[in-house]
């Protein structure tokens, strides 16, 4: 066996490089559109926004920092500047962990709950229109298949993997 052809790399098809550059165009294109809405409706990334969400789901709409940072898959560092802006605004607060010094919480105060309800409305409108009315129920379905698929593959196992939310 030929050494160079072993390290060539399996590149993709052109039916796969469509399909790769139409999903890369899409998500960005989503994306944008979603911080968009939020910036005009709420003065908030779509980041931010997760994090509410994320909150106000939450018993007693708080969660541990190291746990917000899993969910919304971000580095410790990013969700701690984030949350430093959501305290600015006083749509959350932080509390220490009386069972770890180290810990601290994250908090949706009434206030952010309150922006989080008026939000909501908007967003979802955002997501049905760019989404779910272009799509026929079973392409939906595909999606939703796809996706799952693509996160499970990406979600190391082990306990000594690199996951931005331990960085």
């Amino acid at each position: 066996m030929n050494t160079a052809s072993a390290q060539e790399p399996r590149w993709l098809t052109d039916e796969e490089q469509r399909i790769w550059r139409a999903y890369m165009h899409a998500t960005t294109l989503l994306e944008d559109h979603l911080d968009r809405q939020l910036q005009r409706d709420a003065g908030m990334p779509h980041i931010y926004y997760g994090l509410l969400v994320q909150l106000a789901e939450a018993p007693r709409r708080r969660l541990r920092m190291t746990e917000l940072a899993m969910n919304a898959k971000i580095t410790r560092s990013r969700l701690s500047h984030a949350i430093a802006r959501l305290e600015k605004n006083g749509w959350v607060r932080r509390e220490d962990c009386s069972s770890d010094k180290r810990g601290q919480f994250a908090v949706l105060t009434d206030d952010g709950y309150e922006v989080l309800r008026r939000t909501a409305p908007g967003h979802v409108t955002a997501v049905r229109q760019a989404v779910f009315e272009r799509l026929s129920a079973d392409q939906q379905k595909a999606l939703g298949e796809a996706m799952r698929i693509v996160a499970e593959g990406l979600q190391p196992k082990d306990a000594g993997a690199d996951l931005p939310w331990l960085r």
